[in-house]
């Protein structure tokens, strides 16, 4: 049985996303993933100012007056969510934890999804893939995806992308929007990425803590690896080691983005300590212009 407690978050999280939702993101996520293409709907009476292609000729030529084909957008989707709840996940030097941004931001996705009419699935992975939800319709199967993010727990330490991406190319034959959600604290998971980045529309949300790229002077730390469990000490106040340390983050960062360049993926950078609304606003706006 759920938690009461779980079960008032999905609440505060669905009031809080619904908003942002029918305010921001719906329209623009209409208009940057389009469906699958154009199928043919109705014919109706030539009216001045339609383009002579779309005469049907056969209807034309009964009815002794011109008519033309009317074509909708074949509009359902679906959209997969991938989400790493690895132990990692819960870190955050503020008030937010990874974890809790990213159940957020997959929620306003699964929100978004659900208002064009779109199917939702779910994956949750940590060093494996731990839950599945097969892609459906309607808001109350977002809520269950809301609960899962909120209630699953990860089975072991570590994470691995590669399983997670793999499962989905299993359970997914046709295209697919993907949202891959994580922060990217893992390896050798860039062929993964390569072969359903040209299967499906991949995006990458890289959720991070400011701490994890910029730890401040903070003298003597003891710091908790949360994918192992290992405990060690951290002298931030010798400026070489923090450095090299904070250096080596960067580059972590920075080599993402350059090898998501390289394939044309989509990165989208998010801070813990940062509104992830204008991170996303600005990925859909530089998208709808891309395509």
């Amino acid at each position: 049985m759920i938690p009461r407690e779980i079960l008032k978050k999905v609440k505060r999280i669905e009031i809080q996303t619904r908003g942002l939702v029918n305010n921001f993101f719906g329209g623009e996520y209409h208009s940057v993933f389009k469906g699958r293409g154009m199928t043919f709907s109705e014919v109706r009476e030539y009216q001045p100012g339609d383009d002579i292609r779309l005469i049907d000729w056969n209807v034309t030529a009964r009815s002794g007056n011109p008519f033309i084909k009317v074509f909708e957008e074949e509009r359902e989707l679906t959209v997969f969510l991938i989400v790493d709840i690895s132990a990692s996940g819960a870190f955050g030097s503020e008030s937010q934890l990874k974890k809790n941004i990213g159940a957020e931001i997959a929620s306003v996705l699964g929100f978004s999804a659900i208002k064009n009419n779109d199917k939702v699935g779910l994956i949750l992975f940590s060093n494996e893939v731990v839950k599945y939800v097969p892609p459906k319709k309607g808001k109350s199967h977002v809520l269950r995806v809301i609960r899962e993010l909120l209630y699953t727990k990860p089975n072991g330490n570590g994470s691995s992308i590669k399983d997670a991406l793999e499962f989905l190319m299993k359970v997914s034959r046709r295209r697919c929007v993907v949202f891959l959600l994580s922060d990217f604290l893992d390896n050798k998971y860039w062929n993964s990425i390569r072969i359903a980045n040209r299967k499906h529309d991949l995006i990458g949300i890289k959720i991070y803590d400011p701490y994890e790229i910029n730890l401040p002077d903070i003298g003597m730390i003891k710091v908790e690896d949360p994918e192992t469990g290992s405990m060690f000490w951290i002298d931030t106040s010798f400026e070489p080691d923090l450095k090299q340390m904070n250096n080596n983050n960067i580059k972590s960062l920075v080599d993402l983005e350059k090898q998501s360049a390289k394939i044309g993926l989509d990165i989208i950078s998010i801070s813990t300590t940062e509104d992830y609304v204008d991170p996303l606003m600005k990925f859909f706006k530089r998208r709808g212009k891309k395509y």
